[in-house]
Protein backbone atom coordinates (compact mmCIF):
# COMPACT_ATOMS: atom_id res chain seq x y z
CA UNK A 1 0.00 0.00 0.00
CA UNK A 2 1.46 2.97 -0.97
CA UNK A 3 1.70 6.35 1.05
CA UNK A 4 2.83 9.50 0.48
CA UNK A 5 3.15 13.32 2.34
CA UNK A 6 0.48 15.59 1.38
CA UNK A 7 0.50 19.26 2.63
CA UNK A 8 -2.90 20.18 2.29
CA UNK A 9 -5.81 18.67 0.78
CA UNK A 10 -8.65 21.46 -0.26
CA UNK A 11 -11.75 22.63 -2.17
CA UNK A 12 -11.23 25.94 -4.05
CA UNK A 13 -11.41 27.80 -7.61
CA UNK A 14 -8.68 27.15 -10.38
CA UNK A 15 -6.63 30.03 -10.30
CA UNK A 16 -4.67 29.88 -13.27
CA UNK A 17 -5.20 29.07 -16.89
CA UNK A 18 -7.30 27.29 -19.38
CA UNK A 19 -9.71 26.28 -16.42
CA UNK A 20 -9.49 29.50 -14.28
CA UNK A 21 -12.75 30.32 -12.02
CA UNK A 22 -13.54 26.23 -11.52
CA UNK A 23 -14.43 24.51 -8.30
CA UNK A 24 -11.30 22.00 -8.04
CA UNK A 25 -10.19 19.55 -5.18
CA UNK A 26 -6.47 20.27 -4.51
CA UNK A 27 -4.06 17.42 -3.69
CA UNK A 28 -1.04 19.31 -2.94
CA UNK A 29 2.42 16.60 -2.42
CA UNK A 30 5.77 17.55 -1.50
CA UNK A 31 8.70 17.78 -3.11
CA UNK A 32 10.19 19.12 -6.66
CA UNK A 33 12.82 18.19 -8.92
CA UNK A 34 13.36 22.14 -9.97
CA UNK A 35 14.76 25.00 -8.07
CA UNK A 36 12.15 27.56 -9.41
CA UNK A 37 13.58 31.49 -8.17
CA UNK A 38 10.16 32.42 -7.95
CA UNK A 39 8.26 29.72 -6.22
CA UNK A 40 5.96 30.69 -3.25
CA UNK A 41 5.33 26.81 -1.50
CA UNK A 42 7.21 25.07 1.10
CA UNK A 43 7.33 21.88 -0.92
CA UNK A 44 10.61 20.16 0.96
CA UNK A 45 10.10 16.52 1.62
CA UNK A 46 9.72 15.81 4.75
CA UNK A 47 8.87 18.86 6.08
CA UNK A 48 5.17 18.42 6.66
CA UNK A 49 4.39 16.03 9.66
CA UNK A 50 0.78 16.63 9.33
CA UNK A 51 -1.31 17.05 6.54
CA UNK A 52 -3.73 19.84 6.67
CA UNK A 53 -7.18 18.72 5.47
CA UNK A 54 -10.32 21.09 4.78
CA UNK A 55 -13.23 19.42 7.01
CA UNK A 56 -15.42 20.39 4.44
CA UNK A 57 -15.09 21.90 0.72
CA UNK A 58 -14.79 25.71 1.10
CA UNK A 59 -15.13 25.90 4.47
CA UNK A 60 -11.73 27.23 4.97
CA UNK A 61 -11.39 25.00 8.49
CA UNK A 62 -8.88 22.50 8.65
CA UNK A 63 -8.01 19.40 10.56
CA UNK A 64 -4.50 17.52 10.81
CA UNK A 65 -3.92 14.39 9.32
CA UNK A 66 -0.97 12.07 10.38
CA UNK A 67 1.56 11.91 7.40
CA UNK A 68 2.31 9.78 5.75
CA UNK A 69 -1.07 9.27 4.03
CA UNK A 70 -2.54 6.40 2.03
CA UNK A 71 -4.16 6.60 -1.20
CA UNK A 72 -7.14 5.24 0.48
CA UNK A 73 -7.62 8.32 3.39
CA UNK A 74 -6.80 10.59 0.41
CA UNK A 75 -9.64 9.51 -2.01
CA UNK A 76 -11.76 9.46 0.84
CA UNK A 77 -11.33 13.17 1.62
CA UNK A 78 -11.70 14.08 -1.99
CA UNK A 79 -14.50 11.91 -2.59
CA UNK A 80 -16.43 13.56 0.50
CA UNK A 81 -15.77 17.40 -1.00
CA UNK A 82 -17.19 15.62 -4.26
CA UNK A 83 -20.12 14.46 -2.60
CA UNK A 84 -20.71 18.44 -0.88
CA UNK A 85 -20.16 20.35 -4.11
CA UNK A 86 -20.14 19.35 -7.66
CA UNK A 87 -15.92 19.93 -9.13
CA UNK A 88 -14.92 20.25 -11.97
CA UNK A 89 -11.40 17.69 -11.15
CA UNK A 90 -9.35 17.10 -8.49
CA UNK A 91 -5.88 19.01 -9.08
CA UNK A 92 -2.87 16.73 -8.31
CA UNK A 93 -0.27 19.62 -7.64
CA UNK A 94 2.98 20.70 -5.45
CA UNK A 95 5.67 20.60 -5.23
CA UNK A 96 5.57 18.54 -8.82
CA UNK A 97 3.17 15.80 -8.71
CA UNK A 98 4.23 13.82 -11.20
CA UNK A 99 7.39 12.48 -8.80
CA UNK A 100 4.52 10.60 -6.79
CA UNK A 101 2.66 9.37 -10.34
CA UNK A 102 2.28 5.81 -8.83
CA UNK A 103 0.17 7.20 -5.79
CA UNK A 104 -1.86 9.69 -8.33
CA UNK A 105 -2.90 6.19 -10.29
CA UNK A 106 -4.06 4.54 -7.18
CA UNK A 107 -6.00 7.71 -5.85
CA UNK A 108 -7.54 7.88 -9.25
CA UNK A 109 -8.34 4.04 -9.47
CA UNK A 110 -10.49 4.35 -5.96
CA UNK A 111 -12.30 7.30 -7.40
CA UNK A 112 -13.84 5.27 -10.34
CA UNK A 113 -13.83 8.06 -12.58
CA UNK A 114 -15.76 10.56 -10.73
CA UNK A 115 -14.06 13.42 -11.87
CA UNK A 116 -11.57 14.41 -14.18
CA UNK A 117 -8.16 13.96 -13.29
CA UNK A 118 -6.33 17.02 -13.66
CA UNK A 119 -2.50 17.54 -13.03
CA UNK A 120 -0.49 20.66 -12.43
CA UNK A 121 3.62 20.01 -13.84
CA UNK A 122 6.72 21.74 -14.80
CA UNK A 123 6.53 18.80 -17.50
CA UNK A 124 10.33 18.01 -17.02
CA UNK A 125 9.30 14.39 -16.38
CA UNK A 126 8.07 12.88 -19.05
CA UNK A 127 8.59 8.95 -18.31
CA UNK A 128 6.19 9.43 -15.58
CA UNK A 129 3.50 11.55 -17.70
CA UNK A 130 4.31 8.11 -19.60
CA UNK A 131 3.18 5.72 -16.59
CA UNK A 132 -0.19 7.16 -16.29
CA UNK A 133 -1.45 8.92 -19.09
CA UNK A 134 -3.86 6.92 -19.60
CA UNK A 135 -6.07 8.36 -16.34
CA UNK A 136 -4.64 11.95 -17.02
CA UNK A 137 -7.72 14.19 -18.04
CA UNK A 138 -6.43 17.69 -17.93
CA UNK A 139 -2.81 18.85 -18.15
CA UNK A 140 -1.61 22.12 -17.25
CA UNK A 141 2.42 22.36 -18.19
CA UNK A 142 5.06 25.03 -17.45
CA UNK A 143 7.73 25.57 -19.84
CA UNK A 144 10.62 26.51 -17.61
CA UNK A 145 12.20 29.05 -18.91
CA UNK A 146 16.42 29.15 -18.32
CA UNK A 147 16.28 32.37 -16.44
CA UNK A 148 14.45 31.39 -13.32
CA UNK A 149 16.67 27.92 -12.87
CA UNK A 150 19.67 26.44 -12.41
CA UNK A 151 19.56 24.51 -15.13
CA UNK A 152 17.42 24.53 -18.74
CA UNK A 153 15.14 21.76 -19.31
CA UNK A 154 14.70 21.95 -23.49
CA UNK A 155 15.58 18.16 -24.27
CA UNK A 156 12.81 17.17 -20.94
CA UNK A 157 10.16 20.12 -21.69
CA UNK A 158 10.08 18.54 -25.89
CA UNK A 159 9.48 15.09 -24.75
CA UNK A 160 7.20 16.01 -22.30
CA UNK A 161 5.31 17.63 -24.70
CA UNK A 162 5.42 15.18 -27.50
CA UNK A 163 2.96 12.80 -25.00
CA UNK A 164 0.84 15.52 -23.55
CA UNK A 165 -0.22 16.92 -27.11
CA UNK A 166 -2.82 14.15 -27.00
CA UNK A 167 -4.56 15.39 -23.94
CA UNK A 168 -6.27 18.23 -23.27
CA UNK A 169 -3.07 20.48 -22.54
CA UNK A 170 -2.71 23.98 -21.95
CA UNK A 171 0.84 25.48 -21.24
CA UNK A 172 2.35 28.25 -18.99
CA UNK A 173 5.07 30.41 -19.55
CA UNK A 174 5.51 33.04 -16.72
CA UNK A 175 6.75 35.74 -17.96
CA UNK A 176 9.35 38.16 -15.20
CA UNK A 177 11.35 41.16 -16.04
CA UNK A 178 14.05 38.58 -16.26
CA UNK A 179 13.10 36.46 -19.03
CA UNK A 180 14.81 37.03 -22.27
CA UNK A 181 13.18 37.46 -25.36
CA UNK A 182 15.59 34.62 -26.62
CA UNK A 183 14.57 32.18 -24.23
CA UNK A 184 10.70 33.51 -24.84
CA UNK A 185 10.79 32.63 -28.78
CA UNK A 186 12.86 29.97 -27.81
CA UNK A 187 9.57 28.27 -25.83
CA UNK A 188 6.65 29.79 -28.18
CA UNK A 189 8.91 27.50 -30.82
CA UNK A 190 8.86 24.26 -28.84
CA UNK A 191 5.02 24.47 -28.50
CA UNK A 192 4.63 24.78 -32.48
CA UNK A 193 6.83 22.07 -33.11
CA UNK A 194 5.59 19.76 -30.76
CA UNK A 195 1.59 20.71 -29.85
CA UNK A 196 0.79 24.06 -32.44
CA UNK A 197 -2.88 23.33 -30.73
CA UNK A 198 -2.37 23.71 -27.49
CA UNK A 199 -3.40 26.72 -25.99
CA UNK A 200 -0.49 28.84 -24.43
CA UNK A 201 -0.99 30.97 -21.17
CA UNK A 202 1.16 34.16 -20.57
CA UNK A 203 1.39 34.32 -16.62
CA UNK A 204 2.48 37.83 -15.61
CA UNK A 205 4.81 36.87 -12.70
CA UNK A 206 3.75 37.47 -8.66
CA UNK A 207 6.93 38.74 -7.71
CA UNK A 208 8.55 36.70 -5.54
CA UNK A 209 11.90 35.75 -3.82
CA UNK A 210 13.72 39.16 -6.01
CA UNK A 211 11.52 37.91 -8.96
CA UNK A 212 10.76 41.25 -10.90
CA UNK A 213 7.10 42.10 -12.41
CA UNK A 214 7.23 42.24 -15.85
CA UNK A 215 6.39 45.70 -17.44
CA UNK A 216 2.82 45.72 -18.88
CA UNK A 217 4.41 46.72 -22.44
CA UNK A 218 6.35 43.63 -22.34
CA UNK A 219 3.52 41.19 -21.93
CA UNK A 220 1.53 42.67 -24.84
CA UNK A 221 5.34 42.33 -26.78
CA UNK A 222 5.52 38.56 -25.48
CA UNK A 223 1.83 38.37 -26.88
CA UNK A 224 2.14 39.58 -30.17
CA UNK A 225 5.24 37.04 -31.10
CA UNK A 226 3.11 34.26 -29.70
CA UNK A 227 0.26 35.27 -31.61
CA UNK A 228 2.44 35.05 -34.91
CA UNK A 229 3.21 31.77 -34.02
CA UNK A 230 0.32 30.42 -32.45
CA UNK A 231 -3.45 29.73 -32.80
CA UNK A 232 -4.73 30.98 -29.46
CA UNK A 233 -2.25 32.69 -26.93
CA UNK A 234 -3.95 34.29 -23.86
CA UNK A 235 -2.94 36.44 -20.48
CA UNK A 236 -3.92 35.51 -17.41
CA UNK A 237 -2.32 36.17 -14.27
CA UNK A 238 -2.97 34.25 -11.11
CA UNK A 239 -6.45 35.24 -9.94
CA UNK A 240 -6.67 33.12 -6.72
CA UNK A 241 -4.63 35.86 -5.17
CA UNK A 242 -6.30 38.85 -6.42
CA UNK A 243 -9.50 37.43 -3.71
CA UNK A 244 -7.52 35.95 -1.83
CA UNK A 245 -8.83 32.33 -2.38
CA UNK A 246 -5.89 29.50 -1.70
Amino acid sequence: MLRENIIEIFSSIQGEGKYVGCRQVFVRFEGCNLDCRYCDTENKPGAHALCQAETTAGSRRFETMKNPLTAEQVAAKVQAMLNEVPHQAVSFTGGEPLLHAPFIREVADLLHGQTQIFLETNGTLPEQLDSILDITDIISMDIKLPSILSHSCWDEHRRFLELAAEKDLYVKLVVSDETSRAEFEQAVQLLKETAPKALLIIQPVTPWGGVQAAAPEKILVCQNYALSQLKDVRVIPQTHKMINQL
